[in-house]
């Protein structure tokens, strides 16, 4: 009797122990069903670091829904209609800002207080920080600029190359020296002139001292003065002649074309790129420094990445499932395999010695990494960027570009679309 009541005391011990939870932070290691969303599939996300995930938490039942960016963020919005979405799923930082709004996503802030040491990220971390401090999201990954230069075409002119301690002054002074003409036609130009967002009138406004939207992100800002300035700019070197504009670009085969031939000795380009310049041009010499100082000393650099969220209809324990994965996203040693990917940043900073010490073009990868610790800034994002950038960016075409309105008639009707939007989504 006393064996079999032994027996039957060691059985219970064991399915005890076997239900336990696990200790710290509240999470257990009962089964729990986590559905992770991969817009681009394993061609944005390292299918590495979803193996290990599943590898190293077997008490978490992984299913994945992946298909083409595309696909899946039309896909996206009919899942989120009919409650069928992922628990946890990235798209671009301005997005899941709207989907914060709509109560789509899950405020991250308590789950970063409890569990993440800020001090060990970049402030990119809290890219999708609400002004009233919560947060939709964390990064998937951050892709700020940095100024490229073509070594050959400086080393050719006799020009010094950049320095971190330029303004956009020297930017400006440089590219007309080493703009060549053959009569009329261009035969090279200064710098690129984009009129896309990030690597084109954003960094012209911010380093006036000007921007699109103000600290609250509920009021234009193109009817300052100073972001007009900024974009005046930008349109000047593209009518003068000593940066290129979309239209010549586009003839030629695209920005980095441009860039990679020596038809243009400068660019504003986004960490990204350099994976498609190794691959379409590996033989261009060139490097970056960090983005030229603004009219007021400081450095701005704009930044723009992919965002994870956790749906906020989840269930308790599918919430706890996907912050775990978000916490092993951010741990060394999977910010170490995005940074060895190449293609965008980590928010950590110990994986920051992968990045810099790659030993791959541009051999600069601080002007970045520093760059973004000295000034990073995101693109005055809010619920509503996606809708009123797409009004700016029709504006800028118009003056900017082709010059068909003055630049102060289209700041001035900018600002007055933009503040509509802004209004219209109180």
């Amino acid at each position: 009797m006393k064996k079999r009541q032994s027996i039957f005391v060691l059985l219970v011990a064991l399915v005890l122990v076997m239900s336990l939870v696990v200790v710290g932070h509240g999470q257990t290691k009962k089964p729990v069903k986590l559905k992770i969303g991969l817009p681009g599939s394993y061609d944005v996300t390292s299918k590495d670091i979803i193996d290990k995930f599943i590898a190293t938490h077997p008490h978490i039942n992984v299913e994945i829904q992946e298909a083409p960016w595309g696909d899946f963020t039309s896909k996206i919005a009919t899942q989120i209609a009919g409650n069928t979405m992922p628990d946890v799923w990235f798209q671009e930082n301005a997005v899941i800002l709207g989907y914060g709004q709509r109560g789509v996503a899950e405020d991250l802030a308590p789950y970063i207080a409890r569990d993440l040491n800020v001090d060990e990220y970049i402030d990119g971390l809290f890219s999708a920080r609400t002004p009233e401090g919560k947060v939709w999201g964390v990064p998937h990954g951050i892709n700020p600029v940095a100024l490229a230069y073509n070594k050959t075409v400086f080393e050719e002119a006799g020009v010094p190359f950049p320095t971190d301690d330029w303004t956009y002054a020297d930017l400006i002074e440089t590219a007309k020296k080493l703009t060549v003409k053959e009569g009329d036609e261009p035969k090279r130009f200064g710098f690129i002139g984009a009129y896309a967002i990030t690597n084109g009138w954003f960094p012209w406004i911010k380093q006036a001292g000007g921007s699109a939207l103000d600290e609250t992100k509920t009021k234009s800002m193109f009817d300052d003065p100073r972001t007009v300035a900024g974009l005046k700019q930008l349109r000047q070197g593209i009518e003068e002649g000593y940066f290129t504009n979309v239209d010549f670009n586009k003839a030629h085969g695209g920005d980095l074309a441009v860039f990679a031939s020596g038809k243009a000795a400068m660019h504003f380009m986004q960490y990204s790129l350099q994976v498609n310049m190794q691959n379409q041009f590996p033989d261009t010499d060139w490097d970056v420094v960090k983005m030229p100082k603004a009219v007021n000393g400081e450095r701005y650099v704009p930044m723009v990445g992919n965002t994870w969220l956790i749906s906020s209809r989840a269930s308790k324990d599918a919430k706890e499932a996907a912050w775990e994965f978000l916490r092993f996203y951010l741990s060394d040693e999977v910010q170490d395999i995005v940074a060895a990917s190449g293609s965008t940043l980590p928010v950590k900073k110990s994986a920051y010695a992968v990045v810099e010490n790659a030993g791959t073009k541009p051999l600069n990868k601080k002007a970045y990494t520093e760059g973004i610790a000295e000034g990073g800034v995101t693109l005055d994002e809010n619920a509503t960027w996606n809708e009123w950038r797409l009004l700016v960016q029709q504006q800028v075409n118009e003056s900017v570009v082709h010059g068909k309105i003055s630049v102060e008639e289209a700041a001035a009707e900018i600002h007055k679309r933009v503040q509509a939007v802004l209004d219209e989504n109180k």
